[in-house]
Parts: structure tokens; sequence; C-alpha cells
């Protein structure tokens, strides 16, 4: 198993607790199994708030409260699987924990395809608003509430689809999806960011723009798009808060 918290990390308040049981494991936890997994999985927040856990699948499971965390929470998390039973004869390795804190501000990123724009806003007033380019017809962007997962100043993409290669190093990537949907630096379309949509599912921006982003955000923030062609799949990066509260509880395995 694997536990997306590292010890003394600061997230954004949209950060969730995301429990990965790979498929190299053995194939995850079966249903039958997943009551007493996540009875072992332990999260404690000061100060307290109410969350629930969610099974994604047999291969993951993400911990969210109602709202987004209150800034300053300290989390400490155990996920208690040494001599656990996991289901196909299998047995937990380890245990797991983690104590992190949730950054003093609330940052959300608002994408719309309508008007080929993200708004900045943090603690609830716009402090940015940034022209882009969202994925063309072929290749469109996910819409739904996503969660930026990791950060690189640097990353090398590579496609080989047919008739749509490419081979490129990108700046200021930070990533929303396991699928390889990025917000990053893309000077190449500033000409189209704010008119049209030009990407391979990415959302590109200018590099000052792109490089302030990179500079004020932080994993765990929360990033919404609006209004494009492809829904975002259950389960495709930390989606958790693509649900309503009730569809949250109901993936819990202790709520049945």
């Amino acid at each position: 198993s694997g536990l997306y918290l590292f010890e003394g990390y600061t997230y954004g308040t949209a950060m969730p607790v995301y429990v990965e049981f790979p498929k190299d494991d053995g194939g995850g936890i079966p249903p039958g199994a997943r009551a007493a997994v996540e009875k072992r999985m332990f999260v404690t927040t000061d100060p307290p708030q109410e969350g629930s856990w969610h099974w994604d699948s047999e291969q993951a499971a993400e911990y969210r409260p109602r709202e987004q965390w209150i800034p300053g929470t300290k989390i400490t998390v155990r996920i208690g699987f040494g001599g656990l039973p996991l289901g196909g004869g299998r047995f937990g390795d380890q245990d797991r924990t983690a104590n992190v804190t949730i950054a003093n501000r609330t940052m959300v990123l608002l994408a719309d395809n309508a008007t080929k724009t993200m708004t900045v806003s943090q603690d609830g007033q716009q402090v940015q608003s940034f022209p882009i380019s969202l994925g063309k017809a072929s290749t469109p962007s996910s819409y739904g509430n996503m969660v930026l997962m990791s950060r690189e100043r640097t990353s090398r993409f590579i496609s080989r689809t047919p008739g749509d290669s490419y081979d490129t190093v990108v700046e200021y990537a930070e990533r929303l999806t396991w699928g390889g949907e990025y917000i990053h630096a893309a000077p190449w379309s500033e000409e189209d960011q704010g008119y049209r949509n030009v990407s391979h599912g990415c959302i590109n921006l200018s590099t000052g723009n792109a490089a302030w982003l990179y500079e004020n955000s932080m994993v765990g923030d929360m990033i919404i798009v609006r209004g494009t062609e492809n829904k975002l799949a259950q389960g495709n990066g930390w989606t958790v808060w693509d649900l309503s509260w009730d569809q949250v509880v109901a993936g819990s395995a202790l709520r049945k």
C-alpha cells in the first residue's frame, strides 16, 4: 500500500488522504475485505472536522472532509495494515503514518472554457486572472473538481499517438489527473490563449503566468474546470471532490 502524504509537509485545503493498493500487490482490496481495512485507516485532525473514506476502486481509497479543510488544520494519519488480512490470502506488510499541516490559506483555481480564462481566488477573493487554452476537440480537457497532485519545475511529455505524437519539455507543470492532464507553461500557444483550445488536454498558460501560479499554488489546492466536453472519470486523479457529500459517504465500506 502507499500513502500519498509526506511527513511534515504542508498541503492545500482540498488535500485528500489518498491510500493506494497497487495492482502488483495482488489486485487491490476486494469489496468483502474493505470494511476491515477501513477500520484500520485512522485520520485525526485538530481542530476536529467531519470526514469520510470513499473507495474509488479496489486500488484506491480517499478521505476528505465535508467541506475543505479549515486553514491551519493539523492532520495525523495512521494506516494500520501491519499483519492485516487484505483479501486473497495477502496480509499488510507494515503500518504507515504521516503528520501534516494544511496551509493557512484557501486557494481555488477556476478554469472556464466559455471564457478561456483561469481565475485564481484566495480566501474567497479573486487575486489573478489568466487567459488559457484547453484541450482541442480531439483531445478535450476533463471538466470537474480536481486537486493539484504534484508539481515539477520542468517535465518531459511524450506521446506516441500516430499522427499526433510529441516529445516536449515543459516548464511549471502541475498534475491534475493520472491520465496526464497538467497545467503548464506553453509559450507556443500564447496567441491562442484566451481564444482557442489547441492543447492535448492540458491547460496552457503563458510562461509568466504559469510561473506565478507555480510560485503561489501547492499540492492539495483545488482546481475546478468548467464547460469542456469530457467529464472527469472517477479515479482519474484525486477525484473525491467531484462527488457530493452523500456520494462520498455512500462510498465508505463502513456506512452500508
